[in-house]
């Protein structure tokens, strides 16, 4: 009778050890429990669905190097709240009681996700990279794009010969008014200014137009091809802001300051001659 009990002993440990669930089965119940699917383990823990799969039927055969393995349970572990040393030790025995050096394993694991940035958040950064460089574009097109002045053009005055006295300003200046348009007759670099901030920068194509704005102060104007450009002050075409060739710079967009031609001064009331003395002492 004590020979049988003996017998025994072994069988009921056998079957109380074979009632201990494997580490699969402890990943799926724990997995199961959070409500994930295969799915979203795999993007957490950046793993391939059919190697949590196998890890879950204990298809070793499916599966790579024990090293690769243990570290693909133990981020899975990690993803369901499961102590990873534990399910690592346990999946070793499972395995056939190899063991290997736990440095190693821990630098072939596949990466903590905590470390690497959401798939999510990668897409949404390069759709709003893209939204935006549209966006700029779109608006710096729209800017070039401003219709012309509807004003009709009138024609420019034919050259005069010069007075001996220019002591008034062109009847052209003085009345010059309405909006200031920079039209390009050929391809044409600008940059418009005011107090020192940059209000347009950029090339137009011919048969494009920039308006500078009326609250503007003190616009300036710099143009790389002044022989490009088509200036006109309300209904008046203004004469060239600059020689043909040159680069112009600091050109005031001022209406009357434009009608006078690059290089004019404003004019100042010339005082009237004095009598010469002999004509005083005379009378």
């Amino acid at each position: 009778m004590a020979k049988r009990d003996i017998e025994d002993e072994p069988v009921q440990e056998e079957l109380a050890e074979s009632t201990v669930p494997t580490v699969g089965e402890r990943l799926r119940a724990a997995r199961e429990k959070k409500k994930l699917s295969l799915e979203d383990i795999a993007a957490q823990t950046r793993i391939p669905q059919r190697h949590l799969q196998s890890i879950e039927d204990a298809e070793w055969d499916k599966l790579p190097a024990p090293t690769y393995t243990i570290g693909f349970a133990k981020s899975y572990a990690s993803a369901v709240d499961l102590d990873r040393n534990e399910i690592g030790e346990q999946l070793r025995e499972e395995m056939g009681g190899q063991r290997f050096a736990s440095s190693q394993a821990e630098v072939i694991e596949a990466a903590d996700p905590a470390r690497t940035m959401p798939k999510w958040l990668v897409l949404g950064t390069v759709a709003a990279v893209i939204v935006l460089i549209v966006l700029m574009s779109w608006l710096n097109k729209r800017s070039l794009e401003q219709p012309e002045s509807a004003t009709p053009v009138a024609a420019a005055p034919a050259n005069k010969p010069a007075q001996a006295r220019p002591t008034a300003p062109p009847p052209a200046a003085a009345s010059a008014q309405g909006p200031v348009v920079l039209t390009a007759v050929a391809p044409a670099w600008i940059q418009v200014t005011d107090q020192g901030k940059t209000l347009f920068m950029g090339e137009l194509q011919p048969g494009q137009s920039y308006t500078v704005p009326p609250t503007a102060t003190a616009p300036l104007l710099k143009a790389g091809k002044p022989e490009a450009l088509k200036v006109n002050v309300g209904g008046a075409v203004a004469p060239p802001v600059g020689p043909p060739g040159k680069v112009a710079s600091k050109v005031s967009l001022k209406g009357p300051d434009l009608m006078r031609g690059p290089g004019q001064p404003a004019v100042a009331p010339v005082p009237a001659p004095a009598q010469p003395v002999a004509n005083a002492a005379a009378q």
